[in-house]
């Protein structure tokens, strides 16, 4: 969504009440992305099994042409389910179905903002999993507007694994301020 962005991770294995967070820097350049990590607290399988995954995943799959994973007719069918309103404002759900069964892809539905075309909820299921270790992954991604502008996206992902059950991870993902970022890691 955004060239340079503050990310938060708050990431947990409920089975194992362990949990752990990160912050970060992440800048999109040329395609790739890259993150500089500001702070990383938690326990470790946390850190190395959810959040790192997770990073090397973003990573892998900004590789991959977005043509492969957008909501577009060539990927989804649409099926216009009703009206609603969000935060007062009107807004169209849209049941998608993915045309293939390809990772990156989800069954679920859309809410779009019908003045401006802002996508303002997906949620679903994806349709085929990433590894052989992952059972099925839910997402809910919600985008917050002020004034046309999006000001944060915050996407909840539970992933039911083979190996420790379920993991759960909130990403927050917010601008950059122009000239931030520098700052000194350790």
């Amino acid at each position: 969504m955004w060239n340079a962005a503050e990310i938060d991770i708050d990431a947990s294995i409920p089975q194992l009440a362990e949990s752990g967070r990160l912050r970060a820097i992440r800048r999109r350049i040329l395609g790739k992305i890259e993150f500089q990590i500001l702070d990383l607290l938690g326990d470790r399988t946390v850190k190395q099994q959810v959040i790192a995954r997770y990073l090397s995943a973003e990573k892998e799959a900004a590789g991959q042409p977005a043509s492969l994973v957008a909501m577009t007719e060539a990927n989804y069918r649409f099926h216009f389910r009703g009206v609603s309103t969000k935060d007062g404002a009107e807004v169209y759900i849209y049941e998608v179905t993915p045309r293939k069964k390809r990772v990156g892809l989800i069954r679920g539905e859309l809410w779009i903002d019908p003045t401006t075309g802002a996508l303002w909820r997906e949620s679903g299921r994806m349709v085929r999993s990433p590894s052989i270790f992952i059972k099925r992954i839910d997402v809910v991604q919600e985008v917050r507007f002020s004034g046309g502008e999006g000001l944060a996206r915050v996407t909840h992902l539970s992933v039911e694994t083979r190996l420790v059950g379920r993991a759960e991870l909130i990403v927050t993902e917010r601008p950059l301020a122009e000239g931030a970022g520098r700052v000194a890691t350790h």
